[in-house]
């Protein structure tokens, strides 16, 4: 890759940036959420009808709010992926997606299947510009609304075959998310944070933001 020919930012310029992008994603997130609203509230009303209101969901401290902002952005991978390099011919690809919410995914980089062992090999990095997304699961700690602005790399192996496990690298000197976590939703808001996580099959595990976090799919 060529050397950007962009001039560098000064830190105080870098903070500027990086916290008017975090609350322009924070604005448009909110602005998402309360479209979503009117129907989750709709549902809470209906299941309460006539039935006894289940117990509340046990509290989400400072681990598991990171853990749950970390499946937001494996899951956020997982989906720019599935709308750029899935289905592409091997190879290397520049693509982008705009099927967020609010928001795009620029992924570039090689992607190579690997028949013997069952796998497609990754050497990937995902550009997220306001990227938004959302989901809704039984399970509390599968739940988020979350905008992500970041530049992070992506290198190992992707499981094809249920015979051979998911072997990932991610990282980024730079990650600002901004959204909810949980169910019932927390605020959310990190910036500018370093990335460095390991996928090994089914377990997510590594750091973000300097501390130890982890989730299993």
């Amino acid at each position: 890759m060529q050397p950007s020919s962009c001039p560098l930012l000064s830190p105080s310029a870098r903070s500027e940036k990086v916290l008017r992008s975090r609350a322009f994603s924070l604005r448009r997130v909110q602005k998402v959420w309360a479209s979503f609203a009117p129907i989750a509230l709709a549902g809470v009303l209906s299941a309460g009808c006539g039935d006894k209101a289940p117990p509340p969901n046990p509290p989400c401290e400072r681990d598991c709010q990171d853990a749950v902002a970390m499946r937001a952005v494996r899951e956020m991978m997982k989906f720019a992926f599935n709308t750029t390099f899935q289905m592409k011919p091997v190879g290397f690809h520049d693509l982008t997606t705009d099927k967020f919410l609010p928001g795009s995914a620029r992924v570039f980089g090689t992607a190579f299947s690997n028949g013997e062992q069952g796998v497609t090999e990754v050497n990937l990095t995902y550009v997220f510009t306001e990227a938004a997304y959302a989901k809704k699961q039984d399970e509390p700690d599968q739940n988020y609304l979350m905008a992500l602005d970041a530049t992070i790399t992506q290198t190992g192996n992707i499981a094809v075959q249920p015979s051979t496990p998911t072997a990932l690298t991610m990282q980024s000197e730079s990650v600002t998310l901004a959204g909810t976590v949980y169910d019932p939703a927390i605020p959310y808001t990190k910036t500018g944070c370093a990335l460095d996580l390991r996928q090994n099959g089914n377990s997510v595990a590594g750091r973000f933001c300097g501390d130890l976090v982890g989730f299993e799919f």
